[in-house]
């Protein structure tokens, strides 16, 4: 049971607002240590588990290049291009975000797309023209609402498509957990019941974004 306060640290490292990662680093030696490990064995491990999934660090190789490009007015280009398309509107824009983003993780391409790679640079700009065509320039709190709206868009298309990919994480994370228990079931049982999941969330947030594109056309605070 002393290994769970590896946990306990997490808690209270986010409730001070520590690093985070500083947080997650302490919560591994203090769940080390508590399991009779010693702190060399527990920065061998770090080792081992960065050595053997260093092809996740793969994606940080695109942040600079994203940089680049912003600094070459991506965001502003994006957002005149938007702005030319005096038809679209913030709330079916975003849902077409939605379903790419959901389909895509579905699929199991969850890096296609995210806050560094598309978000940022593309997606947020975009809303912001598409508002910005119909209401004029945006005040400082409109304009945020708006890139916190196309951030959770993206949220939600990636974290509940995923689950229908048979090989995510958490799906075999899942089987492997039931498995330990005695359950044996097929990933592609789970999967089959996260669309369920997947298609009630897409329809309430669409009509979250639906009432967010009314609300921002009655024009108050924009």
């Amino acid at each position: 049971m002393l290994t769970l306060l590896g946990v306990a640290a997490v808690v209270v490292g986010f409730a001070v607002r520590l690093n985070p990662l500083l947080v997650v680093t302490i919560a591994a030696f203090v769940t080390g240590i508590a399991a009779g490990l010693t702190p060399v064995e527990v920065l061998e491990a770090f080792g081992k588990a960065f050595n053997e999934n260093r092809f996740v660090t793969a994606a940080y190789l695109v942040l600079p290049v994203i940089g680049v490009v912003e600094r070459a007015g991506l965001q502003e280009r994006a957002r005149s291009l938007i702005a030319r398309f005096k038809g679209v509107s913030v709330g079916p824009f975003l849902i077409g975000y939605l379903a790419f983003r959901q389909l895509t993780s579905a699929l199991g391409l969850t890096s296609i797309a995210g806050h560094a790679q598309s978000v940022r640079p593309m997606v947020a700009p975009m809303a912001e023209g598409a508002v910005e065509a119909r209401t004029g320039e945006l005040s400082d709190e409109t304009r945020q609402d708006v890139r916190a709206m196309a951030s959770a868009t993206d949220n939600i298309g990636l974290f509940f498509g995923e689950d229908i990919f048979i090989a995510i994480g958490s799906i075999l994370l899942m089987v492997g957990f039931l498995a330990s228990s005695g359950i044996v079931i097929e990933p592609l049982h789970l999967s089959m019941w996260a669309i369920p999941t997947a298609i009630i969330a897409f329809v309430l947030h669409a009509g979250r974004l639906l009432l967010f594109d009314r609300k921002l056309r009655r024009g108050p605070g924009v």
